[in-house]
């Protein structure tokens, strides 16, 4: 014992003891150590608990073993505010780190059609496509306080993007999973355009032209090629479905629907995923009818694919390989339809 009246070691069992403020049982024997310390003797054999399960803490509280990593369902984790604090300075970042590349190149090649020529480059369009994996940085160095062994894949495992527990044959039954979501995303995406439009056009009587509102696929493929193509699709497939879904599904929604409500914590998840997305759209900032309108209609297909996404989140058991599969090849699969599109019409 301490000279501040703390126990150091369990008197019962003999483990060291975590060094918190209040600690009446040890958390490994379930010994009373206030009876103990009261009656300078162990208490009788019938006041003891028969077993409990031990619980390791930090100077956050309780913290999670390597065996509790897959079994937290209805565990409370972090809060509203990282949950949805910490992806937007995630994105924040990662913007701020691709306009910092923008202006380091203006600075340094004063020629502006030069800098637009790099700028509008397919392969600078790759290249800055890597800044997705600051997205995952955040959240994987906040959970590390949840972690009773805070390695790299621990805490992969708590923001569900794993394997640990799956054979080969449920891994490519995952796979397989991903890969039809993601057709049935691109359904889901042009019923909910398609939805919009119509509302859009008969309800308030304004009509959408595709052409030149095509958003970041059609910045994507102009001037792209096969090479350029086959990067993006591994871009999407390795870095984007993986960055996006661990910060959106894996932290974000992981970390609302148990403050929240599964509901709640799906849709707004969604929605936050779907604003996100639309920053490009401030460039019509000076047109408020104009931004309201490409607003509207671009929300819907964001939002419809990103509730996709978290109900087969929820469905897999907060496990992220087919989610990932399906971000990733949906990513894919509008760019390679465009780009047919362009090859061809």
């Amino acid at each position: 014992m301490t000279d501040k009246g703390k126990w150091t070691y369990c008197p019962n069992c003999g483990i060291k003891l975590p060094d918190i403020e209040v600690l009446n049982f040890c958390p490994n024997c379930a010994i009373n150590l206030e009876y103990v310390k009261e009656h300078k003797a162990l208490p009788p054999q019938q006041a003891r608990p028969t077993y409990v399960s031990p619980t390791y803490y930090n100077k956050y509280g309780p913290v999670l073993s390597d065996d509790e990593i897959l079994h937290i369902k209805g565990r409370k984790l972090w809060g509203n505010l990282p949950s949805i604090g910490f992806p937007l300075l995630a994105f924040i970042v990662m913007n701020g780190l691709i306009l910092g590349i923008v202006i380091a190149i203006i600075l340094i090649l004063p020629n502006i059609e030069l800098v637009r020529s790099i700028i509008s480059n397919p392969f600078f369009m790759v290249l800055s496509t890597l800044a997705e994996l600051i997205l995952i940085l955040i959240p994987i160095w906040y959970i590390k306080k949840y972690l009773q062994n805070p390695s790299l894949e621990n805490r992969l495992t708590l923001l569900g993007f794993t394997t640990k527990g799956y054979d080969r044959n449920q891994v490519f039954k995952e796979i397989l999973i991903g890969i039809a979501f993601a057709f049935v995303g691109i359904l889901v995406v042009v019923a909910a355009s398609l939805g919009i439009e119509l509302l859009l056009r008969y309800a308030f009587g304004v009509r959408i032209i595709r052409e030149g509102a095509g958003g970041n696929v059609e910045v994507i493929i102009t001037g792209m090629d096969v090479l350029i193509l086959i990067l993006m699709i591994l871009v999407m497939i390795f870095i984007v479905g993986p960055c996006e879904e661990i910060l959106f599904r894996g932290f974000m929604m992981k970390g609302l629907t148990r403050t929240l409500g599964d509901t709640w914590g799906l849709i707004l998840t969604a929605f936050i995923f779907a604003i996100i997305h639309l920053v490009g759209l401030l460039v019509y900032i000076l047109n408020p009818l104009v931004f309201l309108i490409l607003f509207i209609y671009l929300l819907a297909p964001f939002f419809a694919i990103s509730l996709m996404l978290g109900l087969l989140y929820r469905w897999r058991e907060e496990n992220l390989v087919a989610v990932t599969v399906t971000h990733g090849v949906y990513n894919s699969l509008t760019i390679l339809i465009a780009f047919l599109f362009m090859v061809f019409y």
